[in-house]
């Protein structure tokens, strides 16, 4: 899973010096005009649809808020269709996101967790959860709640919730947002804390724009949020 793995003092200093910046995932598909449907039904940003000699054909997509994109065609691949597994989608919201999709008409799992944070048994291979449990995690807890869905060759993706990043995975002096939709869940997460905020200290705060923005930064930031 992104961002779950703590780096090392000696891991952190052999990181390149140049930046390396992934942007392209190629899933292999048996047919192509099916796979650009089913894409665009997502909602997905089409960039590319190129053919070349020899029956080559390239088209790209771009899910919204991502600065990676995904390329699918003939001849771009030579992996058995269906076979791309766990390609993960951060969302804030789990729920809007599934609900977005099912509103598209796409068929998605319901949302769920693994128990007690170990993925150990036989529902699902590999990185989709192998053991789920019904709903979002208890605790609402970063990287801890998922929805599955598939393409048409069965290529399979994942919705994971993280509205805090683990420390480090973030600069902490830059706090950007990859759509409105991202800041708006921020927002109400921030709303929310804010109203605990001020059950507690009795009163109406009239500095809430700088604890909101306080409390946005530093959850972005995986620091230890403002009380």
């Amino acid at each position: 899973m992104s961002d779950i793995k703590e780096s090392t003092p000696a891991e952190a200093k052999a990181a390149p010096a140049v930046d390396l910046k992934l942007e392209i995932v190629v899933i292999p598909v048996s047919d192509v005009e099916r796979a650009k449907r089913f894409y665009a039904k997502l909602g997905w940003r089409l960039d590319a649809d190129f053919a070349g000699p020899d029956d080559y054909r390239v088209i790209q997509f771009t899910p919204p808020g991502s600065n990676a994109s995904l390329i699918f065609g003939k001849n771009v691949t030579s992996a058995a269709p269906g076979s791309a597994q766990g390609l993960y989608l951060i969302v804030s919201d789990i729920e809007a996101a599934r609900k977005e999709l099912l509103g598209r008409g796409v068929e998605i799992s319901e949302v769920f967790h693994g128990a007690s944070g170990v993925y150990a048994g036989t529902d699902e291979p590999y990185l989709f959860g192998q053991t789920r449990v019904s709903g979002a995690d208890p605790e609402h807890g970063s990287y801890r709640s998922f929805a599955s869905f598939s393409d048409p060759d069965g290529n399979g993706w994942l919705f994971q919730e993280v509205t805090t990043r683990l420390p480090g995975r973030i600069d902490s002096a830059t706090t950007t947002f990859a759509s409105a939709n991202d800041l708006a869940s921020a927002l109400r997460r921030a709303a929310a804390a804010h109203g605990e905020h001020e059950k507690r200290i009795g009163k109406a705060d009239a500095n809430w724009p700088d604890w909101y923005a306080e409390y946005m930064v530093r959850e972005q930031a995986g620091k230890e949020l403002p009380q």
